[in-house]
This record gives structure tokens, C-alpha cells and sequence, in this order.
């Protein structure tokens, strides 16, 4: 092998790593994983470390909808925001102060909401606990 070659051969090994241990590439290739996946083992998907005691597993999805699962620890925050999508979250587990407009409930396992597209919500985790939350259409910005 030349020298050339082997220096080549020495960056892609390097670029590789250095890839894999990067969390942009992780999140990319964890949501590449789940498009258009059927069978979903919770198991078998890593979770992603959003900060301020929430991380997040992209479950599937396709172009039309999208699955997600969000883990927060007590104190946790889903920042008041709104999006084009319309979403449905379930409560898993925990317990969670929801914001939907003016609106405010809290909600327990067992508990979901709906927000329509466009209005501004958000949630306060009171018990560490885990949200269902689907999309539709799916979460472009979660792929990317």
C-alpha cells in the first residue's frame, strides 16, 4: 500500500471515530434507524441527552407521522413552543403540568392531550416520568 493510501486509509479511521462519538451524528443515524419502522423493541433504541434532565428516543416514522418517547426527570421542562405539527402525547408514567394557550391541567399515567398546529404549549414534569408524543406530520427538525 502507498503512502498516500495509508494516510487515506488513517483519516477515514479517524473521521470514523471521531463520527461516532460525535452526537449530531449519533441523532442522524438513530433517526435514519427509525424510519419506516415496523417492529419498535424500546430495548433496542439509545437514547438521545437533550439537556436539563430530558433525553429522548425518535421511535419511528415516516413522512406523515411520527412517533417519540420523552424522558423527564423531575423539574424537567418542555419550553413553551409551537410548531405547524399537530400532536398527540400520552402520559406514560409521572406526572406533568401541561400548558396548552391559556390553558393548564395536570396530568397523570394514563392521562394524554392534544395540541392543534400552531398554538403554543408546553410542560412542567412534577414526577420524573415518560411522554408518548406523536406527530403529524413527522418532526423534520428531529432528523436533522
Amino acid at each position: 500500500m502507498s503512502h498516500k493510501s495509508q494516510l487515506f486509509k488513517s483519516a477515514l479511521v479517524c473521521l470514523g471515530l471521531f463520527l461516532s462519538g460525535n452526537p449530531l451524528f449519533a441523532q442522524n443515524a438513530q433517526a435514519t434507524a427509525a424510519k419506516g419502522k415496523q417492529f419498535i423493541v424500546d430495548a433496542e433504541i439509545p437514547w438521545q441527552e437533550l439537556g436539563v434532565g430530558l433525553k429522548r428516543k425518535i421511535m419511528s416514522y415516516d413522512e406523515t407521522m411520527m412517533m417519540v418517547k420523552i424522558d423527564f426527570q423531575k423539574g424537567g421542562t418542555g419550553t413553551p413552543h409551537k410548531h405547524v405539527h399537530t400532536q398527540m402525547s400520552y402520559v406514560d408514567s409521572g406526572v406533568f403540568e401541561v400548558t396548552i394557550g391559556d390553558k393548564k391541567q395536570i396530568l397523570k399515567k394514563g392521562d394524554a392531550f392534544y395540541v392543534p398546529s400552531n398554538i403554543m404549549h408546553g410542560a412542567v414534569c412534577l414526577e420524573a416520568g415518560v411522554l408518548i408524543d406523536m406527530f403529524t406530520p413527522m418532526r423534520e427538525d428531529f432528523v436533522k
